[in-house]
Order: C-alpha cells, then structure tokens, then sequence
C-alpha cells in the first residue's frame, strides 16, 4: 500500500495528455479529477508563470495529498472540494468562467484501489464501501444487501457487462436473506460460486465486473457523464482543448459519441440534399481513434492498459453555431 503522497496515484499517459492539451499556450485549465496530483503537476510545470490550474475532487484524501505534492506552485493551483459533474458552478464560484484546457481522467486512482479500508478492491478485507466522497450517504454495503435483485441484475449487466449477472444477483440475494454481506471478500466469494466452474480460474478475479459495477452506481459514474462532458465543452474558449481518459468501454462510448455530436451536430436526415436544421460543429475531434498506452507504460503500470484517450479542440460558442 502506497505511504508517499508523491505516489498516491500514478498518472497515465502523461506525455500524450500534455501534447494534446498544449498547456505552453497558457491560461487557465481545469483538472477535472484531481486524484494524487500527477497530471496537474505535469500542466503546471509547462504552463507559463501566468497560467493558472483548478483542480476538482470529491475525496477529501486526493485533495490533500495533492495540495501537499503541488505546494511549489503556490497560488498558481487551486484545489476544490466537488463533483466535476458541477464544474461550471464550481468554478464560476471561484470567478471562473471560461478555460483553455480541461482534463479528465475518468479512473479510480491507484490510492483508492490500494487503501483496503476503501472497499474498492476484491483482494482485501474490507468494509463495503467504494465511496470516492466518504460524506456520501450510499455505500456499497446499502447497495448490496438493499437494491431488488433485479437492479442488481441491471447494474451488473449494464455497468459490468457481466453475462452471469442474473445468476450472481440471485446467489447474493440467496446470501443476504440469511445474514448481511458484510465485506469485499465475503462479496467476492459469493460471485465466485455464482459463475460457472469452468470460468473461475480467468487471469483476473471473476468478481471484477460486479465490483465495477457496484462503484459506477455507488458514485454515480456515468449518470450525467454525457452532460458533464457538454458543460466541459462549453467551458472551453475557441480553441480551447478537452482531453479525457477512459478506462471501460462504457465511458469512452459515451466520450466518442458526445465528441461526434460536437464536430457533426447536424440533424437532418442522411437523405435531405442540404442541410436545413442549422446547427454546425463547435469542436474538431483531434483523436479520430483512441490513444492508448505504450507497450512499455502498459508493462510498467498494469493499470494503464485498458486506457483510451480522446480530445477535442473547441472551434465557436454554442452560441454562435
């Protein structure tokens, strides 16, 4: 377990952030997921002197240790206690109300899945847990032994993609009646014995997808996902860059689509010789495909591997379009 500020998370990708962000160009940005720091520390250290950073996170624990690692720039960083949901709000409270580069890094840091008190992750005894604020009221304990079997079954296939999600929401709601599910390996175990014997023994735990799921719902991942990236877009002054990274198929979906509609709003059906709804592009896509880890980053950090990195590069105001 990570006992260093300086490596409560390890930035993914750092280099291909910094080329497509161009924070040389100066101005404001916005980290949007602040976690440890890694990445807010690489846009600082190429930012020139005028250039300002925020940093948004809901975990108490992220903001400090990054304020602590990016203490040296002083008042050129702000750190700010939120959701990146509600940045707009956020950052208009701070007298913000445009930026010139805003990042996303949509993962869970390498501190929450490591600190095994979190309850992120199936290899430790844990309470369940899998709050990234731990002032939120729901926890993974409440979803467990609370939510019908049915949504269960939902969240296990929808955010998990988890083809034994029925029978692992009947195993659970099989376990529950007779006693609470109490901790992350107690959990672990029940989906085990739910699947099939013969996909037990899969290289990672079987119990990753459910576990996915159950902190996609407990924190709210992807609701409002699509919408966030649209007020991050419209944050943006022209040419201005928005650069996410994705870690499962769910998100980068959601992240390709809404960077399509920004480039190609236009409504009308494919067979109307002009276009009559009026709407034009106020983005460029600037990844026509997903950037993903080098061989060598992948070999090094395990975690980087399922990442795509995309970015756009907004062109006018909505208003204007």
């Amino acid at each position: 377990m990570p006992d260093s500020d300086t490596i409560y998370h390890v930035p993914i990708m750092v280099n291909e952030v910094l080329a497509l962000l161009e924070p040389g160009r100066g101005g404001i940005y916005v980290d949007g997921t602040l976690g440890g720091g890694g990445h807010a520390e690489a846009v600082l250290s190429a930012l020139p002197a005028s250039g300002r950073l925020y940093g948004i996170d809901r975990d108490d624990e992220a903001l400090s240790a990054a304020s602590k690692r990016l203490a040296p720039f002083g008042d050129r960083f702000t750190a700010i206690k939120g959701n990146f949901f509600d940045m707009k709000r956020l950052l208009q409270c701070r007298g913000v109300e445009r930026a010139d580069g805003i990042l996303l890094d949509l993962g869970v840091s390498s501190h929450q899945l490591d600190a095994e008190e979190r309850g992120f992750s199936y290899k430790y005894e844990a309470p369940l847990d899998m709050r990234m604020d731990q002032t939120a009221p729901l926890t993974a304990y409440t979803v467990v032994n609370t939510w019908p079997k049915d949504e269960l079954r939902h969240i296990f296939s929808e955010y998990g993609e988890e083809r034994f999600s029925q029978r692992i929401a009947e195993r659970i709601d099989m376990m529950r009646q007779k006693h609470p599910i109490e901790t992350t390996t107690e959990l672990a175990a029940i989906v085990k014995e739910a699947i099939p014997a013969k996909f037990r023994n899969e290289p990672q735990h079987p119990a990753r997808r459910v576990f996915q799921a159950i902190r996609i719902a407990v924190n709210g991942e992807l609701d409002g996902l699509n919408d966030a990236i649209v007020s991050a877009h419209d944050l943006l002054n022209p040419g201005g860059r928005l650069v996410i990274l994705t870690f499962h198929s769910l998100e980068d979906r959601i992240v390709k689509n809404a960077f399509r509609t920004f480039e190609n709003p236009c409504t009308c059906p494919k067979s109307a010789p002009v276009c009559i709804c009026g709407k034009k592009p106020t983005a460029r896509v600037l990844t026509r495909h997903p950037i993903t880890a080098s061989e060598a980053e992948q070999q090094k950090n395990t975690r980087s591997t399922p990442a795509k990195l995309r970015a756009i590069e907004r062109m006018m105001d909505r208003t204007n379009a």
